[in-house]
């Protein structure tokens, strides 16, 4: 092989050799990318070779071709067919020992062997020597061509045409569009001869004189992900190709690798590359989320999960099967895990398997990540090498976070990483309100913080130690309060924080046998405080206690066994009148309510215990039946869930058709019962009814998804929710368990999955969500209904670093009870309003554009990036609520969040 003029001579290399330009590759990777090279002048491709460029191999060429007999039999029948064969040209031209390689039989395969014989070719040469080569070949018999050889039309193959083509193209890194120089191309043909060529200081590439025919293509630079691909190549064309190869150090998937087959109907998951490029998120993982199907939209700056038409605490969210009492800060702005420490992200809409117990909507749980000691070559290339060092930090105008990581010193088998983030809002928004005379002159201020040290020899043996938590906090002054409510005034007080420490451990105990344990204690505080009617106070010391064995009792099942306990004990002090129902109004002003108050301490017991079985009949079916039981001693109850979930491959994507490669299709169905507990207050003495029952609940789920091609998904799913003996509360102020509800609903989401270059998904959930407060009340719209929820976004990659991606979303307007009247309260000295049906007004429809540029600059040892990340680009009022003036005789809509844009830098190394 030699390169000349930025092309190369192809010549056949069996698998076995090894390459003669293993050190020109590497020494042109390392030196020749553009920022580093000096500009060459192109060379005269006239000008004579010097002996040193002389090239080792010239393949043979052809100079005369010998047109085969079309076997009578098969002409008069009509048949046609593609003989390949393997020869060998001879040092002086000549071809003999003709070989068939895939018999096609009606006397084509005589007809190839013995026209083979009379082809005349140029002799090979290696090193200036004739050598005696085997090279593939291949006859086309055409009944067009052997009819226009009987009318004394010159066919194809007699006429002067090119026998010949060539292939060839360039080679870029994905993120910038550098050239990649110094790359092995591998081009394998039908007989599994090699031909090579290597990349050019441009990272352009070219084979010339090769035989028209089906070529297998490999790219392979260590460090970077591999690149394989089929290619044709015609006789008399040049087939150019563009490649953009990625180190192997950046997109790889938020989730376990070698993960196994989902116990649960409905998992999503998502690619690194794809939840730091959607628009409207700022990079962030668990933000993403809400870009899903069967996620609605919260309200304007509330920062909670909608799950398939149920109250947001209904879904749960974990860290690592811990249980966590919130997982984003204020207003949703960004969670409570950088997305740099996510190894894995499961959303379970619904139908979650019987590891999950107390919520009835869905289940989030995000999984720490291994510590990176990973060691990376030049411009990101993934390396043999481990026990490197690793840092990172991002800073924009809604926060700033760090993040160090690598292998703690002189150990081989222990790393840590550490992590922080400070919001940023309180800094700028501040001075923003005071200089607009608003009446809340201050802005809420975050923290959140990470550390992990985790010894890890392999996915059979792992032990973590991690130390996490979040800090929010908001203090303000409302000096002007509304007209309606002259109580709801004075100091502001509202803080939320936790942290836990907590250790996992995981374990291989035979090749059949496998412990996953994990064990959590925290604290976690709630501080809110308004005048002096309201106040709350809670601060509980929650332990979690999870452990699970798994035993493979036969080749195509599996049996798991598990512990989910909680207990902790807790203090908490309430002083605010008795809350209102469900879309009832309150029962006067706070400034005339009577606060009830009531202060108590104890400790909290919810152990749970859980089996399933993971059975795989045969390898299109998968079959878990569970079943859970749990106790909570505040209530009192004990709850047996009994789940099935199941998944039928219709089609396999390795089968074959006769239209080529099938796509596969995955039919999925499940049933379960799930159940939660009241919520403390419920059972409370003063402000609840002890001795209430856990909420209950059927998931019903069916669905399909079908690859319509090797890039796109298409997954339909329609589901049933029914709730019964749900807690609710009588007029009386007694709370039973008589309320119940449906929820019903169709998720569609067609997505392309990411390449090189563009990623993006369309998703439409048609839902309706009810629910009645009593056995004879007639079932309402459900406080969070969102009938139509549309949402499309893409990213796409420009070159050079360059990256522009947009979301645009429409949904339902929220649900509002409307007043349609007031009465005049002497006592209160203000107005008090006659509410109408609960939630019977949807205010109009939710529209917005997000918008999301990324320039990237990779350097040899270092990247860094900027983005601007705009939200609601064309500055559209969505409506979130209802505003009164003071005798409610006037109306006007409340306001969400204007353009929101937000610039942002990021270096790591």
């Amino acid at each position: 092989m030699s390169t000349y003029g930025g092309e190369t001579l192809a010549r056949p290399r069996k698998r076995t050799l090894e390459t003669a330009y293993l050190f020109l590759a590497s020494f042109v990777l390392l030196f020749g990318f553009p920022w580093d090279a000096r500009a060459q002048e192109p060379r005269d491709d006239s000008a004579p070779l010097d002996e040193e460029e002389v090239p080792d191999v010239i393949p043979p060429q052809m100079t005369e071709y010998s047109p085969p007999e079309y076997p009578p039999a098969a002409f008069k029948a009509g048949l046609e067919a593609v003989v390949q064969l393997e020869i060998t040209v001879n040092d002086d031209g000549s071809v003999s020992d003709p070989k068939v390689i895939d018999e096609r039989g009606h006397g084509f395969d005589e007809a190839a062997s013995k026209a083979a014989l009379g082809l005349k070719f140029s002799p090979a040469l290696v090193k200036g020597e004739p050598r005696a080569v085997k090279i593939g070949f291949e006859y086309v018999f055409k009944i067009e061509d052997a009819e226009k050889a009987d009318s004394g039309v010159a066919a194809e193959s007699e006429r002067e045409v090119p026998r010949v083509g060539e292939i060839g193209g360039v080679l870029l890194l994905a993120s910038t569009d550098a050239p990649m120089p110094g790359v092995n191309v591998t081009v394998v043909d039908g007989l599994g001869m090699e031909y090579e060529a290597l990349t050019d200081a441009s990272g352009k590439w070219r084979l010339l004189a090769m035989a028209p025919g089906v070529y297998q293509l490999k790219i392979a630079p260590e460090g970077f992900v591999a690149v394989e691909s089929e290619e044709t190549i015609i006789a008399g064309e040049a087939t150019d190709l563009t490649f953009r190869i990625l180190p192997q150090a950046t997109e790889t998937e938020v989730f376990v690798r070698g993960e196994r087959p989902p116990r649960e109907v409905t998992r999503r998951t998502l690619e690194r590359r794809e939840i730091q490029r959607i628009p409207g998120t700022s990079g962030d993982a668990l933000r993403s989320i809400q870009s899903l199907p069967g996620v609605a939209r919260p309200p304007g700056l509330a920062g909670f999960l909608i799950v398939r038409g149920s109250a947001p605490e209904e879904t749960g969210t974990f860290i690592d099967g811990a249980e966590v009492p919130l997982i984003y800060h204020f207003g949703g702005l960004s969670s409570v895990v950088p997305t740099e420490l996510l190894d894995q992200l499961d959303f379970y809409p619904g139908n979650f398997s019987v590891r999950y117990g107390r919520f009835r909507g869905g289940i989030v749980d995000a999984s720490l990540r291994k510590p990176d000691t990973d060691c990376y070559g030049d411009y990101g290339a993934l390396t043999d090498r481990n026990g490197c060092y690793h840092g990172m930090v991002q800073a924009d105008l809604i926060d700033t976070r760090a993040l160090v990581q690598g292998p703690v010193l002189g150990s081989k088998d222990w790393s840590f990483a550490l992590a922080g983030r400070r919001s940023w809002i309180d800094t700028w928004l501040k001075p923003v309100l005071e200089s607009a005379g608003s009446n809340v002159t201050s802005a809420p201020v975050y923290y959140d913080y990470q550390a992990i040290v985790e010894r890890n020899k392999g996915p059979n043996d792992k032990l973590s130690f991690r130390f996490y938590g979040s800090d929010d906090r908001l203090e303000l002054l409302i000096n002007n309060p509304a007209a309606q409510d002259p109580g709801f005034g004075g100091n502001l007080r509202f803080g939320t924080s936790f942290l836990r420490f907590q250790t996992l451990y995981q374990k291989a105990l035979t090749r059949d046998t496998n412990l996953d344990t994990m064990v959590s204690v925290g604290k976690q505080n709630i501080d809110f405080q308004l005048g002096g009617n309201l106040r709350f106070e809670l601060e509980t010391y929650p332990i979690d206690i999870r452990s699970e064995i798994g035993h493979r009792f036969h080749e195509t099942a599996k049996l798991n066994v598990g512990l989910d306990f909680q207990t902790g004990s807790f203090e908490v002090f309430v002083r605010a009148p008795q809350p209102p129902r469900e879309g009832e109004a309150a029962a006067g002003p706070l400034a005339t309510s009577i606060p009830l108050e009531t202060s108590s301490s104890g400790t909290l017991f919810r152990p749970a215990w859980y089996s399933d079985i993971e059975w795989q009949p045969h390898k299109r079916v998968r079959i878990v039946p569970g079943v859970r039981f749990d106790y909570a001693r505040d209530s009192g109850h004990a709850d047996v869930s009994p789940r099935l979930n199941a998944r039928y491959r219709l089609i396999l994507p390795e089968e074959q058709f006769w239209f080529g490669e099938a796509l596969g299709t995955t039919l999925k169905a499940g049933v379960g019962k799930y159940t939660q507990p009241p919520q403390f207050q419920e059972t409370d003495r003063v402000f609840g009814t002890p001795g209430v029952e856990s909420n209950h609940s059927m998931h019903y789920a069916a669905g399909v998804e079908q690859d319509l091609t090797q890039k796109i998904q298409l997954s339909v799913e329609g589901y049933y929710k029914d709730f019964y003996n749900s807690v609710s509360r009588t007029p009386d102020l007694v709370y039973e368990n008589q309320g119940s509800g449906r929820v019903i609903g169709m998720e569609t989401f067609l997505k392309y999955k990411a390449d090189e270059r563009f990623f993006g998904w369309l998703t439409y959930t048609l839902s309706q969500s009810l629910r009645s407060d009593c056995q004879d009340c007639e079932l309402r719209k459900f406080q969070y209904d969102q009938t139509h929820n549309l949402i499309m976004l893409g990213s796409y990659r420009l070159g050079r670093g360059w990256e522009i991606g947009s979301r645009f979303r429409v949904v339902s307007g929220p649900l509002v009870t409307p007043v349609v009247g007031a009465v005049y309260s002497g006592d209160a000295g203000t107005y008090l309003p006659l509410q109408g049906e609960q939630f019977s007004r949807r205010l109009p429809l939710f529209h917005q554009l997000d918008v999301r540029v990324d320039k990237l600059w990779q350097f040899r040892t270092w990247r860094l990036s900027t983005y601007i990340d705009i939200q609601n680009v064309y500055n559209n009022a969505a409506k979130e609520g209802l505003l009164y003036n003071y005798d409610y005789s006037q109306e006007a809509y409340q306001t969400g969040l204007p353009i929101l844009p937000s610039l942002g830098l990021r270096g790591e190394f």
